[in-house]
């Protein structure tokens, strides 16, 4: 059982990983090329869509996975630790930056230079961050797994 819960961890750490990944190296400077009502548009639909029971089940797996791991695993604690950490703050950077900045670009209106212009440098830099520190919750689970291993 603590070997499952530590894999479905990893699992879950590396989808997470991933998705921050490639909206960091595909998503979002291919939605930079973009006029500013195509942007706006793409990322309140993106926004939208991306609340489904499969991102979230990810999202919120991942620390979950990660806390129940403390507990349950043996061996290599404070590299599930530090996992668990790193994908906590990767969901409160997601609350108290990205998730208020996508309710306000909702919320703009028509002016889509402005609603840009709020929107795009401080969300992309902070998905940059969520990218690196979600990557380090990765790194930190494959060190316990590893660790474990022997």
């Amino acid at each position: 059982m603590p070997t499952v819960v530590l894999v479905a961890a990893l699992i879950a750490a590396g989808l997470l990983a991933g998705l921050f990944y490639a909206y960091a190296c595909s998503v979002l400077p291919g939605l930079a090329r973009a006029d500013d009502r195509t942007f706006v548009a793409a990322m309140r639909g993106i926004n939208v869509a991306i609340v489904n029971p499969v991102f979230l089940l990810t999202f919120l797996g991942a620390p979950l996975l990660a806390g129940v791991a403390v507990f349950v695993v043996p061996g290599p604690r404070p590299w599930v630790l530090a996992g668990f950490g790193c994908l906590v703050a990767v969901v409160v950077i997601t609350g108290v930056v990205n998730v208020p900045l996508n309710n306000t670009l909702d919320g703009a209106g028509d002016d889509y230079a402005a609603a840009r212009a709020a929107f795009e440098v401080v969300w992309v830099r902070w998905n940059g961050v969520r990218a690196v520190v979600s990557t380090a919750g990765f790194g930190c689970l494959v060190a316990a797994v590893l660790t474990r291993r022997g």
